[in-house]
This record gives structure tokens, C-alpha cells and sequence, in this order.
């Protein structure tokens, strides 16, 4: 199989009109999760978890098997009975620490070539490919099916590594900056053809869905980088594939592409707005619970560190600046632990601290109930 001919940027084969529909809705969606996104008052705290499950569903994409509460124990010092489980969480943890990182660049620079090598680094640091080029573009011809199987075998070969590749990639990068008629249209065209163009080694799908929420933000579309498509594609997997793949071997393959990338931004919005909604009324209801029961100053400070670590050791709040002295700490976790709000995950025995979780968040993120 002969490397693929990336088409040239922007598309001359895309019909608009039958896309209006679909672009009117889109942009609907996504206005009224923008919406949600100003009413949060400390949105970097109730929507970490989400961060995180992104994370997850993204790398699960790629082959992982962790789940999320794996994650949340791992951070929490419980350590995977299997080696290979413990890679799959690095790599989860990799992912969620580029999309913080790239949050960070863009408030000082927009998106560029240079900022894409960062995360790629920074994807594959310590984990399985970390020596596939880490950090660099490919050199060398690479190609995709199944585990094993030739080019010849191949279900899609991108791009020729050098000239082809270096050229496609600096219109790629150039059109991601380019007004368009629909940014929502174009977004799809940004991550498809970076996913056509293959420029990794490794890491290419998850490097391809960070894309999404940096892109909407630089856009504007969001007032924050935090809207993950990872959910929906992960659910479509098969069909998220074959669109892909269609791209330059059927007739009309761009629309069709179009039309399920569109679907899905319309879909994920309504996820995220209800999960953001439920996760704002668990916020408040806890906190007037956790404030009825300790009627402490720390109460909210301590509420706000259980959402962005939900499975915790105790010992984690020591030392704090937000928190009180240990033995506050000890007594607040206490009274919390009595009506039902934290689960001890794992008893403290010796030096060995207690393993706790904030329960209903965990379900929550979840999407069932776990503790």
C-alpha cells in the first residue's frame, strides 16, 4: 500500500449546505455548555474529575484498561496488583498533565508546531513508546493495522515521512489558525487530518483529541479548554475509525466525517452539561453538609481538595496550607467518615495511613455506583 496524499487545506470538496443543519445545532450546544462553564465560580475544581475521566477514555481509545478509579487509588498511594495496569495509569496521568500544560501555554502563546512536540514529550515520558521518537516528529514510514502486519497489510498508511510530512504538517498548523466559514466544521477538519497525517510514531489518537478542547478555547467557542469529546468517540469507536478511514477512498467521505464529528460535539455537550450541572449540585449539597457537621472554617477548603483528589490518604492534608493542624484534620475526617460522606477504601495500620474517598463524587464520575 502506497502512502496516503494528504488533500490540501482548506477543503475543496466540502459541501456546506447540507452540513447548516447540523452546524446551527452544534454551535447551540456548545454556547449553552460555554454557558455552564461562567456559571461555575471555581470551575478548575469541579471539573477536575472530568479532566481525569478524559483522560482515561482517552488513553482506553488507545488500548488502556484502567479505570477511573484506579486512577483515583493510585494517586492515593494503592498500588496495581499488575505491572501492565500500573503503565496504563502513567500513561492516564501523562495525558491529564499535557492537557494542564498545554492550558498553561496557551494563556502566554497561541497553538503552534513547537507547543504540539511539548505535549507529545510529555505523553510518552516514562511509558510504553517512550522510545519512539519522543518529542519529534517521525522519520520513518509508519502505517496502521493490525498488531504485526506489513504495509502491504496495512489498513492505512500515512504520509511519506521528510518533505511530504514537514510540508502538510505547516498547513495543517496554518489552518488551524485560518478563519473558516464554521470553526465547528473546522475543528473536524483539524483533528482528521492531523490523524490522517499521522506525525508520530506514537500517541497520535490522544494527541489528536487534546486538539479539541485547546481549539475551541483559542477560538473562543469556550472560555475554557475543557470540553472532552473522548466519551463519545470511545462509544462510536468503530465508526469514528471507518469515517477516518473513508477519507480519500469514497466519494463525499469529508461530509460524512463532518457530519459524525458535528454529532458528536452535539452529543458531548449534552453529556458535559449535565454531568457539570450534577456535579455543581453535589458540590453544594456537600458543602452544606460538611459545614452543618464540622461548622469549621476549613470545611470548604477540606471539600475542595476531596474534588480534586476524591480517594485520598489521610496524611495528604498534613502540611496543607488551606488546612488546619492534624488533629482538626483527624476530627473533621471523622465526623465526615460517621454520616456516610467519605468510605474508608483501606483501614490505617501503623505508619500505613487510612485510605479514604469521597463516595458520591466517585459514583458520580463514575456514571454507577462504585462505594
Amino acid at each position: 500500500m502506497k502512502p496516503f496524499c494528504p488533500h490540501n487545506l482548506p477543503l475543496s470538496m466540502l459541501q456546506w449546505e447540507p452540513l447548516i443543519p447540523l452546524i446551527g445545532k452544534a454551535n447551540r450546544s456548545l454556547a449553552e455548555y460555554n454557558g455552564v462553564l461562567y456559571s461555575l465560580q471555581n470551575p478548575e475544581i469541579l471539573l477536575s474529575p472530568m479532566t481525569t475521566q478524559e483522560a482515561v477514555l482517552s488513553s482506553k481509545i488507545e488500548g488502556t484498561q484502567a479505570t477511573l478509579g484506579e486512577v483515583f487509588k493510585y494517586e492515593a498511594g494503592e498500588e496495581p496488583e499488575q505491572e501492565y495496569r500500573r503503565l496504563d495509569i502513567q500513561e492516564i496521568l501523562n495525558y491529564r498533565q499535557a492537557l494542564r500544560e498545554a492550558e498553561e501555554a496557551l494563556e502566554k502563546r497561541p497553538f503552534n508546531l513547537s507547543l504540539l512536540l511539548k505535549l507529545h514529550s510529555t505523553l510518552l515520558d516514562s511509558v510504553r513508546g517512550r522510545g519512539k521518537a519522543r518529542g519529534h516528529f517521525r522519520r520513518e514510514q509508519n502505517w496502521v493495522g493490525s498488531p504485526g502486519c506489513s504495509i502491504d497489510e496495512a489498513q492505512f498508511v500515512p504520509p511519506a515521512p521528510g518533505e511530504v510530512l514537514t510540508s502538510a504538517l505547516h498547513a495543517w498548523e496554518s489552518y488551524y489558525h485560518a478563519e473558516e466559514k464554521d470553526a465547528l466544521v473546522q475543528l473536524g477538519i483539524v483533528h482528521a487530518q492531523f490523524e490522517i497525517l499521522h506525525p508520530f510514531l506514537d500517541g497520535n489518537g490522544r494527541l489528536g483529541r487534546i486538539l479539541v478542547p485547546l481549539f475551541l478555547h483559542e477560538k473562543n467557542i469556550l472560555s475554557r479548554p475543557t470540553f472532552y469529546l473522548s466519551e463519545y468517540l470511545e462509544k462510536h469507536r468503530d465508526e469514528y475509525v471507518s469515517r477516518l478511514r473513508q477519507i480519500g477512498r469514497t466519494k463525499g467521505a469529508w461530509n460524512a466525517w463532518t457530519q459524525f464529528f458535528l454529532n458528536g460535539l452535539i452529543q458531548q455537550a449534552e453529556t458535559n452539561i449535565a454531568k457539570a450541572r450534577q456535579t455543581l449540585d453535589l458540590y453544594n449539597d456537600l458543602k452544606r453538609r460538611v459545614l452543618d457537621l464540622t461548622h469549621s472554617q476549613y470545611a470548604i477548603p477540606l471539600l475542595d481538595q476531596m474534588f480534586q483528589q476524591p480517594v485520598f490518604q489521610s496524611t495528604h492534608l498534613d502540611g496543607l496550607p488551606t488546612m488546619p493542624s492534624k488533629p482538626m484534620i483527624m476530627n473533621m475526617l471523622g465526623k465526615l467518615k460517621k454520616e456516610g460522606i467519605l468510605k474508608t477504601i483501606r483501614e490505617g495500620r501503623g505508619p500505613i495511613p487510612q485510605v479514604l474517598a469521597l463516595a458520591e463524587l466517585v459514583n458520580l464520575c463514575e456514571g454507577k455506583r462504585l462505594l
